[in-house]
């Protein structure tokens, strides 16, 4: 029963990353800079660098996912990853900013509905990181 949920993890995360990755790929790059800059997190040359590599690891993220070689680190990454997602997005959402989440091109804007679907995600990634070390052990 394990084996096939980390499957459905892997694939369904993977997806997700890949498809997130995609949609900031296809637009400029200064379109995801806003998003991240709206934020008021980073200084603008850390927006910059950010808005050009986050797209290119969420690519290699869902990549790396589906195809399941290095799951332990995959794995972990990815719960990090969203932990400073939604980090970034509770911050943003409890001084009561309306912005863009960004997390999917530039036209969604942030709700607790975003929240949710993101701790969703990170949940999931929680598990998969838990069932990657798990196995590992049993397999040492």
């Amino acid at each position: 029963m394990v084996r096939p949920a980390a499957l459905v993890l892997r694939i369904a995360l993977g997806a997700i990353f890949v498809y997130a990755a995609w949609v900031k790929l296809r637009e400029p790059w200064e379109l995801f800079a806003l998003a991240i800059n709206s934020y008021d997190l980073l200084p603008l040359k850390a927006v910059e660098l950010v808005a050009r590599t986050l797209p290119w690891l969420e690519m290699a993220i869902g990549l790396m996912l589906i195809v399941g070689r290095g799951l332990r680190i995959t794995a972990t990454v990815t719960s990090l990853v969203l932990l400073v997602f939604i980090g970034a997005l509770l911050r943003a959402k409890l001084k009561g900013m309306e912005i863009s989440c960004g997390c999917f091109g530039n036209n969604e804007p942030l709700t607790w509905w975003t929240l949710l679907r993101d701790s969703s995600m990170l949940a999931g990634a929680l598990l998969l990181t838990a069932i990657a070390f798990a196995r590992q052990r049993k397999t040492a």
